[in-house]
């Protein structure tokens, strides 16, 4: 089919419609284009495709850096194809759009560069690089279990031994994950995380995050404060190190992350990890607060956690997020308890791919 593209969607599409009505969602195009496509999946009410063909360009349209991406090559990039400086404008009006749609909020959204960025590429730094049964190592194709072989990653960061894993074949593994060190600094401390704990993978992540998140708190010297799923403790420091006269409750289900929080944080003598479940938790131990963050799973916090989220009467909730649509369901049901969004930063923490990391301030409109 010949498509005349229009909005960007999210998850890495634009969205166009076929001749019989049926929304396509294409990857490989941008908004404006008037393309030929390859459909790659047909479901009764909508379409994917991918782009094959650009008849009319859109003038953002760059060549990809990365000779492994494109229609049918590796998954793991969306807007290889995108100037960089579009790719944050086209991630501004997903978040944008799903605020409006799903919290009925219209604000305007910047998408900013962190530090450390260096024209999109070199960034992550952490991969995971599948084997197939052949032996051979590489990246995932888009929504299938095949195996894209490839010579480099160029979003990668330059210690990752990329080049040198999939110049060799490893029979008898399913992957090969590399990482950068698994001693990273950040706030003034050094972090150790453990074997598949989490981490920011952009290098100049966890400082940007945990200086919104600074900002954001407006933490007082008194104030208690709750970091749920609060990892290895990033955002933990954070607020113990401005309430150093209150106290500051982490909750996290991983046992592996929580010791690590614990260890990372053992000089700080107003902070408590605890295991478990977030939800649960919150259930349990019925707490109180004047400061609450989360940084949930991409899935977000959901009902139950934002009710125990209430129940704490903060009079400031800090929400970081990497999924805006789970964020602004999030944003929807704080508002059923009073809470109203006050400010948000957006942050593009993996460029070239279609996520998009955001911190959102969410006060009590009762106190």
């Amino acid at each position: 089919m010949i498509l005349d593209v229009g909005a960007v969607g999210h998850g890495g599409i634009c969205i166009a419609h076929a001749p019989d009505g049926r929304a396509v969602f294409v990857r490989h195009a941008l908004p404006g284009e008037r393309v030929e496509v390859t459909v790659t999946e047909e479901r009764p009410s909508y379409l994917r495709a991918d782009a094959v063909d650009v008849l009319r360009p859109s003038p953002h349209r760059v060549q990809p850096p990365c000779p492994w991406a494109g229609p049918g090559r590796c998954g793991g990039c969306d807007w290889q194809h995108v100037a960089l400086d579009e790719q944050r404008q086209l991630k501004a009006t997903v978040v944008a759009d799903q605020l409006r749609r799903i919290a009925g909020i219209d604000r305007h959204v910047e998408v900013e560069a962190v530090p450390g960025d260096a024209a999109g590429l070199g960034w992550r730094t952490r991969i995971r690089l599948a084997v197939g049964p052949d032996g051979v190592a590489g990246l995932h194709r888009h929504r299938s279990h095949e195996i894209e072989p490839i010579g480099e990653c160029l979003i990668a960061h330059p210690e990752l031994p990329v080049a040198s894993v999939v110049s060799q074949r490893w029979p008898d593994v399913d992957g090969v994950d590399l990482t950068v060190s698994d001693a990273e600094t950040a706030v003034g401390r050094t972090w150790r995380i453990p074997q598949g704990g989490f981490w920011q993978v952009h290098p100049g992540a966890p400082q940007a995050l945990a200086d919104a998140v600074a900002e954001y708190a407006d933490v007082d010297a008194s104030d208690s404060c709750l970091d749920l799923y609060c990892g290895v403790g990033l955002f933990t420091a954070v607020l113990a190190a401005r309430a150093p006269s209150g106290r500051v409750i982490g909750v996290e289900s991983s046992a592996a992350a929580a010791a690590a929080a614990r260890s990372n944080l053992a000089d700080l003598g107003n902070v408590t990890i605890h295991t478990g479940r977030v939800d649960r938790w919150l259930v349990r131990a019925k707490p109180r607060a004047d400061v609450v963050v989360l940084d949930p799973p991409r899935k977000g916090a959901g009902r139950a956690v934002v009710d125990g989220i209430a129940a704490t009467a903060a009079r400031r909730v800090v929400h970081v997020a990497c999924d805006p649509s789970a964020l602004a369901r999030d944003i929807s049901l704080l508002s059923d308890h009073g809470y109203r969004l006050e400010a948000m930063r957006a942050f593009d923490l993996f460029p070239m791919t279609a996520h998009v990391e955001c911190v959102a301030l969410l006060v009590n409109g009762s106190r």
